[in-house]
């Protein structure tokens, strides 16, 4: 058969194919046995319909168009088998088929013209002595205080207070309404959400929106008081966002927080530790194995970000879409794994929507994969049978309960091995320098703002060798991780979640632990 190849853009390859003309007359000999033996015409049994009555019946157009359907896919099937092609996905038709269907007689030759996507050619150029500057997270001394400090407040007894009013630290019990006016000169009305009885408050920073908790400060239980507040211009609530609001706020009973001694009986109750310096000790090395770890990724996300402006690659359509199918699916799964019935949330309109979001991280996984094989390939860097063997045995050790399949693991394996090395070899063979946290953010949005406040060049003043070729850039934020996949969740989550909570300012807060009273008058309800 004879193929004529044509490389095409986004790594396509475009296929002249000659059918010869034996596979359109078995093709067209098939199609109309099959016909004979399935339709019904009256007179006449199944599979005794004459040639010439059958044509007449379904007409010659019909039959024609069925049969280029088996003749075109069988033919690309064997062009891809005679040429070696490793093609990705499905091919698409780029002869119009109504001409193919007038020209196409059977026992006659037939020329289709095809394209087939194919794995792309990576360039990685200078890859060899990258320089690159990535942030070091500063271990916080007081972290360990700070967290011995949140689990005294948990595991706080709530003593009544009746001799002062409410204070900063205090839990209080209040029923609060909330009205805000929709538009000048209209009636106010109630804040949607914005009202509940017997609900305990911390008078803590940060609770609610701005002016709410401070408005509870001073209050002495049975007392009533109206406090104005204006809700953040961004919040998440747009008929009341930017809007001023009023509430009424009843103290109905105020409780401070009596905190437990930092000593050994403490660090047992809330842990397996026996000693408070053991429990300090533990701490302190996790808080530190954290920043370490997080200094390893942004060193990671900065080879990550300079090694794919090294990269040239023009990649199909279809390993984008592949991996866009991947990050939706897993996506769909940590919301099902929520509790969330995906069936019911995931509408079409907002499947598109997680697809359009994923394409960028999809676009940036692809480049930094396809980058670390190409370096993987040139330096030879590779992963031995023992060393995937120590890894598999480590990650099978962590889910002996679990359901996994042995090959997909060892597939996984193999590849987090090899990444890990090729890094290791990217940072001994460049330069990594280490700068304080906050420090290229700061640098970038300085910027940022520098640029803004420039003025625009005229169009006479910027040469033509001057001009800025249309790149894509993959910043080091942006390099796939947990997070970023995090990020597509919340904002689903986002989406598809029904509970407003108006009063509340917009960052999620942590749902607090019962205290030993409140712990204790739940068990006495029951």
């Amino acid at each position: 058969m004879k193929v004529t190849q044509e490389q095409l853009p986004a790594s396509q390859l475009g296929l002249e194919i000659e059918i010869p003309p034996e596979i359109s007359k078995q093709a067209y000999e098939k199609t109309v046995r099959e016909y004979s033996r399935s339709i019904n015409i009256p007179g006449f049994r199944k599979g005794k319909v004459p040639r010439q009555v059958l044509i007449q019946k379904l007409g010659a157009q019909r039959i024609k168009m069925a049969v280029l359907e088996e003749v075109i896919e069988q033919g690309l099937q064997k062009a891809i088998e005679q040429e070696n092609i490793e093609a990705l996905g499905n091919f698409q038709l780029r002869s119009k088929i109504e001409e193919l269907a007038e020209k196409f007689e059977p026992g006659t030759p037939l020329v289709v013209s095809a394209a087939v996507d194919v794995p792309p050619t990576v360039e990685v150029k200078d890859y060899q002595n990258l320089t690159v500057t990535a942030e070091e997270v500063a271990y916080n001394t007081a972290k360990v205080d700070e967290v011995l400090e949140d689990y005294q407040n948990r595991v706080a007894t709530l003593v009544p207070v009746e001799d002062r009013p409410a204070q900063m630290g205090d839990m209080v019990l209040v029923d609060f309404k909330g009205m805000y006016t929709p538009a000048e000169g209209e009636e106010p009305i109630e804040v949607p959400g914005g009202s509940a009885q017997d609900f305990q408050l911390e008078l803590k920073e940060g609770q609610f929106i701005e002016g709410f908790v401070e408005g509870v400060v001073g209050l002495e239980a049975g007392e009533t008081k109206e406090i104005s507040v204006t809700f953040p211009q961004d919040y998440p609530q747009e008929d009341v966002a930017g809007k001023p609001a009023t509430f009424s706020i009843t103290a109905k009973e105020i409780k401070e927080k009596e905190l437990p001694e930092l000593d050994d009986d403490f660090a047992q109750e809330i842990s397996e530790f026996e000693t408070l310096q053991e429990l300090r000790e533990n701490l302190e090395k996790r808080f530190r194995d954290e920043v370490d770890e997080q200094t390893k990724k942004n060193k990671v996300g900065a080879i990550l970000d300079e090694l794919v402006q090294h990269l040239e690659v023009d990649m199909p359509e279809t390993m984008i879409r592949r991996e866009v199918d991947f990050l939706v699916t897993q996506t769909a799964m940590r919301l099902e794994s929520q509790g969330l019935d995906i069936r019911k949330v995931l509408t079409e309109e907002l499947i598109q929507n997680m697809r359009e979001r994923s394409r960028p991280e999809a676009i940036a996984r692809l480049q930094r994969t396809l980058a670390l094989g190409e370096v993987a390939k040139r330096e030879s860097i590779e992963v031995k049978e023992d060393e995937l063997k120590a890894k598999i045995e480590e990650f099978m050790q962590s889910y002996q309960d679990k359901d996994v399949d042995p090959n997909r693991v060892r597939e996984v394996m193999k590849d987090d091995l090899l990444e890990e090395k090729v890094l290791d070899w990217l940072e001994t063979n460049g330069t990594v320098e280490l700068v304080p946290e906050g420090t290229l953010a700061k640098a970038e949005a300085e910027s940022e703002q520098s640029t803004e406040s420039e003025p625009e060049a005229s169009e006479s003043s910027v040469s033509a060798d001057q001009s800025v070729p249309d790149t894509i850039e993959v910043k080091a934020e942006e390099v796939p991780n947990e997070a970023s996949t995090a990020d597509t969740e919340d904002k689903v989550s986002a989406e598809v979640s029904e509970e407003n909570t108006p009063v509340e300012e917009a960052a999620p807060q942590t749902k607090k632990p019962q205290s030993k009273s409140s712990a204790k008058s739940s068990k006495k309800s029951k």
